[in-house]
């Protein structure tokens, strides 16, 4: 198994620099997910490490050995794909075993891991079928087993989840996370799917435009965001964001209700953002002090209720109890548990704190 280390890591398209400089270390047998929006770099840097893509500046490392100009099949890697990427002409056990068989690995061990990876994967009685026999997910189980038999030191994923149905995503997912724990192999997962990152990682890198703006586990990045991009990416629903101008002990809204700092705020004056996410946001009793709103939409889930409403100009939401009943056009005052909510520079949308 291997560590992967980069150092000052560039990439260019032409003219059009997509990773700046990047310095990463992800730790052997961890988990490491890579998400951010569209056009992030992520891919890329996914390609990158794989050796599809190379790079025009800095250092990549797998293990102890120095990978820049080592072509991938010398890389020691797996790679699973999104469009499955499988021989439609051979079964499943010679898609499984196909790369093995490049190896000239004898065929004695390559049925014993293609039995091996099927029984993890429970795809054991698909062996003789062909893929277009299999549902979207059992292709994706193939393609994961393709890349288990190699038994490789890094398994690497781009978006795998992307073409399946929302139960099927829900599966897999949970499928891929015990095979982390199963496999004890290091993994690198790319997704735009902030709810995947979160439920999978041991350690997320949240990528805006080729920079890392945080690298941390779920809790830290969901907890304590670096900045206003990683508090509005990662949570569903979003982080809500609201002007407010702070003098040192309180802050005031645009519609001038007034309230405390959060406690690790205290002493920020200026204009700032404040940032509440939803179940930090409760329906107080009429009468109560607090920020009065309408109510525009409200999104019943069984578990909880999500309540939507406008302020300064923008559409915020609220998670609260199933048992509170509310309808559009209600005005309900609303409180934030400031101990849970955060400050963001306007300008540069770093987080603040005293």
């Amino acid at each position: 198994m291997a560590a992967i280390r980069m150092q000052g890591l560039v990439k260019r398209f032409g003219d059009t620099t997509v990773i700046p400089s990047l310095d990463l270390e992800i730790r052997d047998q961890e988990f490491v997910v890579f998400v951010g929006p569209s056009g992030c770099g992520k891919s890329t840097l996914l390609r990158i490490v794989a050796g599809l893509e190379p790079v025009d500046g800095g250092e990549l490392f797998i293990g102890e050995r120095k990978v820049n100009d080592m072509p991938p099949a010398e890389r020691d890697i797996a790679m699973v794909f999104q469009d499955y990427a499988l021989y439609p002409h051979m079964t499943v056990r010679d898609n499984m075993g196909f790369g093995l068989e490049m190896r000239n690995t004898p065929r004695d061990e390559i049925r014993r891991r293609v039995d091996r990876a099927a029984g993890m994967l429970r795809i054991g009685d698909y062996l003789d079928r062909k893929p277009k026999a299999l549902s979207g997910g059992q292709r994706q189980r193939v393609a994961m087993g393709r890349a288990m038999v190699r038994d490789p030191q890094v398994f690497l994923f781009d978006e795998p989840l992307s073409n399946l149905d929302a139960k099927l995503r829900g599966e897999v997912r949970t499928e891929i996370k015990a095979l982390s724990q199963q496999l004890k192999t290091t993994m690198i997962f790319v997704t735009h799917d902030q709810v995947e990152a979160m439920t999978m990682a041991d350690r997320i890198v949240v990528l805006k435009a080729g920079v890392v703006q945080q690298f941390g586990t779920p809790e830290e990045v969901y907890q304590s965001p670096a900045n206003q991009f990683v508090a509005g990416f990662i949570g569903s629903p979003t982080m809500n964001f609201f002007s407010v101008q702070a003098d040192g002990a309180a802050l005031r809204l645009q519609d001038g209700t007034q309230m405390p700092l959060p406690p690790k705020c205290r002493g920020v004056s200026g204009p700032a953002v404040l940032g509440v996410r939803p179940e930090h946001i409760e329906v107080l009793p009429e009468g109560s002090p607090g920020v009065r709103v309408q109510v525009s939409v409200v999104e019943p889930l069984g578990s909880d209720t999500l309540v939507y409403f406008d302020c300064e100009g923008r559409r915020h939401v609220a998670r609260v109890p199933p048992a509170l009943r509310v309808r559009p056009g209600d005005m309900i005052t609303l409180g934030f548990d400031m101990a849970q909510s955060h400050l963001f520079g306007v300008e540069d949308g770093a987080v603040l704190r005293c």
